[in-house]
């Protein structure tokens, strides 16, 4: 079984910072697996499609979306299977559900990022 559990979403003012994070677990990643695996974040707004906003290949590459480049950095962790979002000088638009991928077809559950004053 397959658990990708993302944490750190929040209620956040327009300029402020967060940063997510994904924990990755299940036979899949056992061992050193998780390493190989592309990983994404992608958002979901209210009455929008789901986005992607930003990915890591294994190598450590990574792809932004121009709506969150040089404001999002994405990373990972392999030791704790984990990767991360940080988010800064967060927008308005920013709102969204947050969920984080294990490519292809791997999802979490979401978290919830509401930037507002």
């Amino acid at each position: 079984q397959v658990q990708l559990v993302e944490s750190g979403g929040g209620l956040v003012q327009p300029g402020g910072s967060l940063r997510l994070s994904c924990v990755a677990s299940g036979s899949i990643f056992s061992g050193n697996t998780f390493s190989i695996y592309t990983m994404g974040w992608y958002r979901q707004a209210p009455g929008k499609q789901r986005e992607r906003i930003a990915h890591i290949t294994g190598g450590g590459s990574t792809i932004y979306a121009d709506s969150v480049k040089g404001r999002f950095s994405i990373s990972r962790d392999n030791t704790k299977k984990t990767v991360y979002l940080q988010m800064n000088a967060l927008k308005p638009e920013d709102t969204a559900v947050y969920y984080c991928n294990a490519y292809p077809g791997h999802w979490g559950q979401g978290t919830l990022v509401t930037v507002s004053e």
